[in-house]
């Protein structure tokens, strides 16, 4: 969980620009989140069924933000894809909130609740069996091609002079930071904070230099997430969700990053 979100969220900072992209970013999150109210609310809950929807879902919201991105014709490609994943990503929202009003209250409702707080309470050798193999895909295609995330974060006509092809290599990295977040979310659901503060973290001690940033936002990520799920396992009695402990910290930590951040001296 702490490899594939700190990878990811390298991923989606350097190709989007932006620092503060994380890789539940153009609908991938709350996607997932409906995929597996649905199977909550109308499938009886069955691990399938919730870890398929959520898987499916995920990638449909990317799709759509995609879709969506294409059909805009206002700013740079980039600010459509930000635009068109803010949009899915509410209305996946509206769909969960609808989903949740309908669910039973005593029963599927709090079990909705839970799933998305997030934790690895539930997790079995078959759950993290059946995840493997796309983590792994996912993980392999984002350390093999780290080094042109370098050229990818660089305006398109400049990456492209420089020999990349930008939309396919932004594509194809995407995926696999999809795919590899939607095989988590499934089964361990919505854990926020670990793609966003992991890659600041290892470009302020490695550089910004995605060969070695990447594989250092990995290696915290998962040292990140162990250490939440130790904590929410013996702080008291019953297991607190993962979710908010990585929330609490992680927030904590960027609010440290931002205050020690020096202010450029005006000349």
């Amino acid at each position: 969980l702490g490899m594939v979100m700190a990878s990811a969220g390298t991923v989606f900072q350097m190709i989007f620009a932006n620092p503060l992209v994380e890789p539940g970013f153009l609908g991938v999150s709350q996607g997932a989140a409906f995929g597996a109210a649905l199977g909550i609310v109308f499938l009886g809950a069955s691990s399938v069924a919730v870890q398929g929807l959520a898987i499916i879902f995920a990638f449909i919201g990317l799709g759509f933000s995609y879709l969506l991105a294409r059909r805009m014709h206002i700013g740079d490609w980039l600010l459509r894809l930000v635009l068109a994943g803010i949009a899915v990503s509410a209305l996946f929202s509206a769909g969960v909130g609808i989903i949740k009003f309908m669910a039973d209250p005593m029963r599927q409702l709090p079990e909705i609740t839970f799933w998305m707080l997030g934790g690895l309470a539930s997790i079995t050798w078959t759950k993290f069996l059946s995840i493997l193999p796309a983590c792994l895909v996912g993980l392999a295609i984002m350390l093999i091609f780290r080094w042109r995330l370098n050229l990818l974060a660089l305006e398109e006509t400049t990456a492209f002079s420089l020999g990349a092809a930008p939309r396919r290599e932004r594509l194809l990295l995407m995926t696999a930071a999809v795919l590899a977040t939607a095989a988590i979310i499934s089964v361990a659901g919505i854990v926020s904070w670990v793609g966003l503060i992991m890659p600041h973290i290892a470009r302020g001690l490695f550089g910004s230099d995605t060969r070695r940033s990447l594989p250092a936002a990995m290696l915290l990520g998962g040292i990140f997430a162990i250490l939440c799920d130790d904590l929410a396992r013996l702080l008291i009695i019953g297991e607190i969700p993962l979710g908010i402990l990585t929330s609490l910290l992680g927030a904590l930590i960027f609010v440290i990053l931002m205050a020690r951040r020096r202010q450029a001296v005006p000349a």
